[in-house]
């Protein structure tokens, strides 16, 4: 079973603001600037990717009633259609 995404995103920010407290007592000004865009950089991917993984498991491609009626998560085509509709460029 997959983690939840609160407890992913709590675990990413844990990391972040133990490295941030230390820059922080070391008064590394520029340090701390760097942890916040990078912890707001990371976070941002890992929303989509969470997003991603979502949309795998929940079975909503289309086109996946025609194989049986199974689960995007379970029919590897199915899969990679719903990625390739994710990125796909409009």
């Amino acid at each position: 079973m997959p983690r939840s995404r609160d407890r992913i995103l709590k675990n990413l920010e844990v990391i972040y603001r133990e490295a941030y407290d230390r820059a922080k007592a070391a008064g590394d000004q520029a340090r701390m600037a760097d942890l916040d865009a990078a912890y707001q950089r990371e976070q941002l991917l890992l929303e989509v990717l969470l997003d991603i993984r979502d949309a795998l498991t929940t079975g909503g491609a289309p086109g996946a009633e025609g194989r049986g009626e199974q689960a995007a998560g379970s029919d590897p085509i199915a899969a990679l259609e719903t990625i390739h509709r994710i990125t796909k460029l409009r």
